[in-house]
Parts: structure tokens; C-alpha cells; sequence
């Protein structure tokens, strides 16, 4: 006899930098799911960094760890949950999903594209270069010439702000850039835009609205005003929601959320970053299209911002990927 609950796998881990915080994203979603035990039969699927896929605390291949589930809650961020690769095996395996198709997931996660279509859609995003490692001397040095400094030197592909520096010097544009080569085969070099962080995120048919904005998060951050090896500030941050943004900030952020999630093409919810300079010009930064689902990311904290639990938010998106809400 077939279960009357909807058999959700949720799938965390994963061969990539951010293994550690897509075990905790999918954590978090379990134990949401285990909430509902009327509703849901949660499935942990664990796949490790080296690509193993683990049911029930064995290794099985994709098909069998997948066999008789409904639906799958991608808790894997950063390389293969997050840029398209595990969205191709779903889609091909025919298994409903949450979060963006193939196509939006592997945009997003390529920073190069992703502003070009910003670009192209009129949304402003810093002045950036693009270094392939067959870049010489020549091209560091136009960008010395020619950009005001700091400049951030960031991974042109990649989740999170890993990998991130900010260089003053010729010497330490030379070194961030290798650092960054670390992690993505190209590297991309932005104007610095000196200001007010941000974070806005949208979550699609939510309150009677085709693109639900929630209140921007704003992210202050506390020490010394640069980037280190592998995180955004060398210093503390403090996140403050609702932030405090004037409301024609406010208003822009939102707007240029939704924008972004549509010309990405993306699905479901997503989560976007900004800029505010003290003249109130707002700069798009990048667009996560799979925000973090821990009890500390900034996604839930806009969630309950609004009164939104993240129990109702976690059912909210399993309907959107099974078709349930219209």
C-alpha cells in the first residue's frame, strides 16, 4: 500500500567549497519536514566530496538513492547542486525539484554571464574585467591603470564570498587574482563600490503576488573595512532586518530582486545582493539561486521578518516544485 505522505529526499553535501553549510542547510530542512510527519516522509540523502550518493547509510548510484521519491528539496549549494549538473540529472530522471531548472542555476552561478544579462536588463552592477589564466602582465596592468582602487578581485563562478580579496596594490591585485584561480578558471575584477550591504530576497506566488519581495536584510560589518582570504569581511557582521534603508532603497532593491530572478530565469525563490552608496544608488552585486536554509542565514531571518515560518516556507516551495500553487 502506498504512503499517503509525500516522500521528500533532501539532498545536502557535495563536492564543493561549500560542503560544510549545505549539510547544515539540509539539516535544517529535515528537521522542518519532520515537523509535518502527517504530511511528509523526509528522506536524508547524503552525496560526500567525492561525488558518493548515501541512503540509509549506504552508497547507492543517483536512480536507486532516488527510487520512490516524490520530490527533492536541493539543499547542496555551490559546485553541482547549485550550478545546473544535479538540476540536468532531476530533470532527466523526470523528478520534480525545488529551486531553478538547469538553465537559471548555471546563469547565476556564473558571475561573468550574470552581469552581462543585469547589463542587458538595465540593472546596474559595478565595472568589472574578466581574467582567463592565460592573462598576462598587460591585463593586470590596464586594470591598474584604469580602475579606481580598491578593486575587488572575486572567483567568476562560485557560491558564497569565498575566494574574495580586495587589492590597493599592483602586488596585491597579482596575488589575489592567483588566489582566486584557486577556486574558478576564470576571475572577475569590480570597481569598488563603497556603501551600505544588502540582501533581498523573493520567493515566487507568495501573498498574492507572482514575485514576493521580502524586507532587505541589511549587513553591517564591524572591524577593519577589508576582504580576507575566504571570507566577506575580515571582521565581525551584524544583520539587522528590516535594515535600515531609506524607503526608496527599500523599494529599489525589491525591484531589482525581482527583475534579477526573471532575467536569470529563475525558479522558485531566490536571493539577491546589493550595494547602496551614500547617494542612494543602489548596484546589483549577484544572485544566489539557492540561498542558505540555515537557522542563521539571512534568507529565514527575512522569512520571520515577515512572519513567515520557515516550516510553512520549506511546504511553500515542495508546492511550487509539485505544482500545487497557483
Amino acid at each position: 500500500m502506498l504512503s499517503p505522505r509525500t516522500r521528500v529526499a533532501v539532498i545536502r553535501g557535495g563536492p564543493s567549497s561549500e560542503y560544510e553549510v549545505s549539510l547544515k542547510s539540509g539539516a535544517h530542512v529535515l528537521s522542518l519536514l519532520r515537523e509535518s510527519p502527517e504530511t511528509y516522509e523526509p528522506v536524508d540523502i547524503f552525496i560526500s566530496k567525492d561525488g558518493e550518493w548515501h541512503r540509509d547509510g549506504l552508497v547507492h548510484e543517483p536512480h536507486r538513492a532516488l527510487k520512490h521519491i516524490d520530490v527533492v528539496f536541493n539543499a547542496m549549494h555551490g559546485a553541482y547542486g547549485e550550478d545546473g549538473q544535479l538540476q540536468q540529472l532531476l530533470e532527466a530522471m523526470h523528478i520534480p525539484f525545488t529551486g531553478s531548472g538547469v538553465l537559471g542555476s548555471a546563469l547565476a552561478m556564473n558571475k561573468e554571464l550574470a552581469k552581462n544579462i543585469y547589463n542587458q536588463h538595465s540593472l546596474l552592477t559595478p565595472r568589472h574585467e574578466v581574467i582567463t589564466d592565460e592573462a598576462d602582465d598587460k591585463q593586470l596592468l590596464y586594470i591598474f591603470q584604469n580602475y579606481l582602487h580598491p578593486v575587488i578581485v572575486k572567483p567568476a563562478s562560485g557560491g558564497s564570498s569565498i575566494g574574495i580579496r580586495l587589492a590597493r596594490t599592483f602586488q596585491e591585485l597579482e596575488e589575489a587574482v592567483k588566489h582566486a584561480f584557486g577556486y574558478s578558471k576564470k576571475v572577475l575584477v569590480e570597481e569598488f563600490i563603497r556603501g551600505k550591504e544588502g540582501t533581498c530576497g523573493v520567493v515566487e506566488n507568495a501573498r498574492g503576488q507572482q514575485l514576493y519581495a521580502l524586507l532587505p536584510v541589511e549587513i553591517r560589518s564591524h572591524g577593519k573595512d577589508f576582504f580576507d582570504f575566504d571570507s566577506k569581511y575580515s571582521g565581525e557582521t551584524e544583520e539587522i532586518c528590516p535594515g535600515n534603508f531609506k524607503p526608496a532603497e527599500r523599494e529599489m532593491m525589491a525591484e531589482m530582486a525581482r527583475k534579477a530572478h526573471q532575467a536569470l530565469g529563475l525558479r522558485h525563490y531566490s536571493r539577491s545582493d546589493f550595494l547602496i552608496t551614500p547617494k542612494g544608488k543602489v548596484y546589483i552585486i549577484e544572485t544566489n539561486s539557492l540561498p542558505e536554509l540555515t537557522e542563521e542565514s539571512l534568507l529565514p531571518k527575512s522569512l520571520k521578518a515577515v512572519g513567515w515560518q520557515p516550516r510553512e516556507f520549506v511546504s511553500h516551495c515542495l508546492n511550487l516544485a509539485l505544482n500545487r500553487v497557483w
